[in-house]
């Protein structure tokens, strides 16, 4: 029997004279997400994508695993492909869902006829699967208000199509939609949280990680790279870029107030990253930064290290508490390795006594000692690049 999986895309409808630009990105997406498994057709009508396996070993259940990660997708489901006769629809119907109807005991079934030169109404349509499904499996009952399964047949303009209950999608946008930005991501929480929030708006990732060892370990970095691959599950590639920060760590140690410690290592964090969000064709950094959270994150600090950059800095949860954070994380897998004991350079230097409402011109003052160009100049060029999939 003849399956195939569509797909509905939600807030692409919305895009006007754009949409087909934002479907076909969707498209592509899907193509290189599922591309392994097989080779498949894709094309598009009556705002429904339809994905079809050409392969004998295509892994369908893999394929419906990666398609609800994918953004840009508002529900899902597979399907089961018919002729559009009665005869057929009736037959398949029964066979299709055979697994399903001896598990349960209320149906009921939804039916809508974009050919409208099909010969009968919606209304017939539900009433002969209904009757066809009793007939093959008596133990069933119809419940139009309460149903444990609805039955959907769809009759297109290429075949009709009889399949169970959609499936909730990523939603979003999809990738690339948005253009690209770079996330400054730590082993904690929050950062990763905030490159799939991005993601989800459209946003194809980089990313920015900052290394000190011996005070960060190789593990530590691991971590990242592990967050990042969960991440890149819902996003696709992500290009990391591991920025050395042992020496500016120590110069910060040596030369500047503890108190600021923090602030000026941020300021030095945020002119790299813009540095490298540039090369790579970035029109934005990303941080997980939520207001209040920490003392490096009241608005007079973040105040300070925004002002030493000008591209835009985006933080997407900037607004939510740790309960609501945490909750994403879990959704999207990355919260049980954000919690592991690898320490990352953010939280090696933090002093007893970090400054809260810190100001521009104390800050500078706080850096003058800093060879602030050359340490930015030397981290640039000794960055190390990789690919995330």
């Amino acid at each position: 029997m003849k399956e195939i999986i569509l797909i509905k895309n939600g807030e692409l409808a919305l895009k006007g004279l754009n949409r087909c630009n934002f479907e076909d990105i969707l498209i592509k997406n899907i193509k290189r997400r599922l591309r392994e498994l097989g080779e498949i057709e894709i094309r598009k009508s009556q705002s429904t994508i339809y994905i079809e396996p050409k392969s004998e070993n295509f892994d369908f259940e893999e394929a419906l695993e990666r398609v609800s990660r994918i953004f840009g997708i508002a529900g899902f489901s597979r399907a089961c492909v018919c002729e559009k006769s009665i005869e057929d629809i009736l037959s398949r119907s029964v066979e299709y869902l055979k697994t399903v109807a001896e598990n349960i005991n209320t149906f009921k079934v939804e039916a809508k006829r974009a050919d409208k030169r099909f010969p009968l109404t919606s209304p017939e349509i539900c009433r002969e699967v209904g009757g066809a499904l009793l007939d093959a499996y008596p133990h069933l009952k119809v419940d139009v208000h309460n149903p444990e399964l609805t039955v959907y047949v769809e009759i297109r303009d290429y075949a009709a199509y009889v399949r169970a209950e959609q499936i909730k999608g990523a939603g979003g946008l999809p990738v690339g939609t948005a253009g690209t930005a770079s996330i400054l991501i730590s082993g904690g929480i929050d950062s990763p949280v905030a490159a799939w929030t991005m993601a989800k708006r459209g946003l194809r990732l980089n990313a920015i990680h900052f290394a000190s060892p011996p005070y960060t370990s190789p593990r530590a970095e691991l971590k990242v790279r592990t967050l990042l691959k969960k991440v890149a599950a819902y996003s696709g590639t992500i290009n990391l870029a591991v920025v050395p920060f042992t020496e500016i760590q120590d110069e910060i140690g040596k030369n500047c107030p503890e108190d600021y410690f923090t602030l000026i290592m941020r300021r030095m964090m945020m002119r790299i990253s813009e540095r490298l969000a540039r090369q790579s064709g970035s029109l934005a950094l990303i941080t997980g930064e939520s207001l209040g959270q920490v003392a490096s994150q009241t608005l007079p600090a973040l105040v300070t290290t925004d002002s030493v950059v000008s591209m835009p800095v985006l933080r997407p949860l900037i607004g939510m508490d740790k309960e609501e954070i945490i909750k994403i994380s879990r959704k999207i897998d990355t919260f049980e390795t954000s919690i592991l004991p690898f320490e990352d350079c953010c939280t090696v230097f933090t002093p007893k006594h970090p400054k809260t409402r810190p100001t521009l011109e104390a800050c500078a003052e706080a850096e003058k000692r800093l060879s602030v160009d050359a340490l930015v100049n030397k981290a640039v060029a000794e960055t190390a690049y990789s690919y995330i999939e």
